[in-house]
């Protein structure tokens, strides 16, 4: 009985065992179909990432050395984290940035544009990389009379233009439901950038751009001003296409590790800095001087430029900040000449006469050369020439003073956006005592830095117009 039951019992536990496996082996489907390709995917398998870009100073434009521009050269710098080219297709509207958009093989779209609740419903935001506020901007000239406006209120009645399907548009139109009198067309001709320089010419009286727009355009149009802000802080961020799950997370994380390293600070510094130091009397004067003076030395700086292998626009801009563009300067303290040397600096270089426009010029370029060489080699690409400039103006020991006083504050002593932090600090004693060379007018090197690279990028700009205004008359 006991052998009988045992054979049952085995009996059972087989067939119980077969019917699993064939339930089982019935159930299975082998995954053999491979996870569909990603976008971020296709972009590093074809090595090539896809761009609109609006072709704008705050955004992408061609300067004197290529391609720059801030959204530009963060776009570079997230390419090459993928190892990837830049294939850019520029538009010259928001609007026209905003239909490219719609192009299947465009990956992102950059263009200033804003996160507003309209948009967000609209479209698919990357994460924000920089804080911005709308602004209405009005001609300067207004000021003398008693139609400047200072609030909402004070736009009724004025003429005011903003480029249409941009956040501006949106602002007016939310303006003009709560009951606001503003009378205000849009347009699809002009860019931001166009309709400030309409408001500089007075043919408008006002527009609205972004905070970032309206500084970078400061020093090209310097009849432009700051009427009030007409938003709450908002955040810029590039369009992705919806697909682009994998592609936004690496973007979120590669942004942050950008910020973490302080590549963004640096990059701000590099485009955004001068405009603490925008002064429109200086301005107006060098607008003016670029027509009076520069053309009697323009030669001189672009014969030093070839020689010496620096930019002819950033000898230009040195000469006046040191002289103003006049070859007969005396300073106090006994420099002279359109590079103001001192009589020691001129011996050594061997320039015999210091009040010689081309002596006093080849002889400051020769000098800013050996400068830029006495630059420690750990400080490299643009950050070399604003090291060179500084002690051009403050002297090299100075220099290298405040990159230990920087690495002993846990700074980068090799990036101009760190130790211009530091330089001021060279002027008090708890700092200047422990150095080798002691006090320093450090503030001083830093406002002579940026005020260069401001008339430099006035000079570039005025350059390319000069040459496209050359190329356009020449056309049949």
């Amino acid at each position: 009985m006991n052998r009988y039951m045992y054979s049952f019992i085995l009996l059972v536990f087989a067939l119980s065992f077969f019917a699993f496996g064939w339930v089982s082996h019935t159930a299975y489907v082998p995954y053999e179909k491979e996870q569909e390709q990603t976008l971020l995917d296709t972009i590093r398998e074809n090595k090539t990432l896809n761009v609109v870009l609006l072709n704008a100073p705050s955004t992408y434009y061609i300067g004197p050395d290529g391609p720059q521009g801030f959204e530009y050269d963060l776009l570079q710098s997230y390419a090459e984290h993928l190892g990837v080219d830049l294939n850019i297709t520029t538009a010259h509207t928001v609007k026209e940035a905003i239909a490219l958009s719609k192009n299947p093989n465009i990956h992102i779209t950059s263009a200033s544009l804003s996160k507003t609740p309209h948009r967000e419903k609209k479209f698919h935001f990357g994460p924000s990389y920089f804080e911005v506020e709308e602004q209405v901007i009005c001609n300067r000239g207004m000021l003398r009379g008693s139609n400047f406006p200072r609030n909402v209120e004070e736009l009724a009645g004025l003429n005011i233009m903003v480029g249409a399907d941009t956040s501006y548009s949106e602002t007016i139109k939310s303006l003009q439901a709560d009951g606001y009198e503003i009378n205000a067309t849009t347009t699809s001709e002009y860019s931001t950038e166009e309709l400030l320089e309409k408001v500089a010419k007075h043919e408008i009286d006002c527009t609205i751009a972004d905070s970032n727009i309206y500084a970078l355009n400061l020093r090209y149009f310097p009849e432009i001003a700051l009427a009030f802000s007409i938003s709450k802080r908002e955040q810029l961020a590039w369009l992705l296409p919806k697909n682009a799950k994998e592609l936004e997370a690496d973007m979120y994380a590669w942004l942050n590790d950008y910020n973490q390293k302080g590549k963004m600070t640096q990059l701000k510094d590099h485009y955004y800095s001068y405009i603490l130091f925008f002064d429109y009397y200086n301005t107006k004067m060098f607008y003016k001087r670029m027509k009076s003076r520069l053309p009697k030395y323009e030669k001189y700086f672009k014969y030093a430029a070839k020689r010496f292998d620096i930019p002819w626009t950033l000898l230009a801009s040195v000469s006046y900040q040191e002289s103003h563009w006049n070859a007969k300067a005396k300073s106090f303290t006994g420099v002279r000449g359109l590079m103001m040397l001192t009589q020691r600096t001129a011996k050594m270089l061997g320039v015999k006469n210091r009040l010689n426009p081309k002596e006093s010029v080849i002889g400051g370029t020769r000098h800013l050369k050996q400068m830029i060489k006495f630059v420690p080699k750990e400080v490299e690409g643009e950050n070399r020439l604003k090291f060179a400039l500084a002690a051009y103006n403050i002297g090299m020991g100075h220099i290298k003073d405040a990159q230990k006083l920087a690495k002993k504050l846990g700074l980068n002593p090799n990036v101009w956006s760190d130790l211009k932090i530091v330089l001021p600090l060279l002027s008090q004693k708890k700092y200047y005592r422990t150095l080798k060379y002691g006090y320093a007018r450090g503030a001083e090197p830093v406002k002579y830095v940026e005020s260069i690279y401001n008339y430099k990028d006035i000079l570039d700009k005025q350059n390319k117009v000069l040459k496209t205004d050359l190329v356009t008359s020449k056309l049949p």
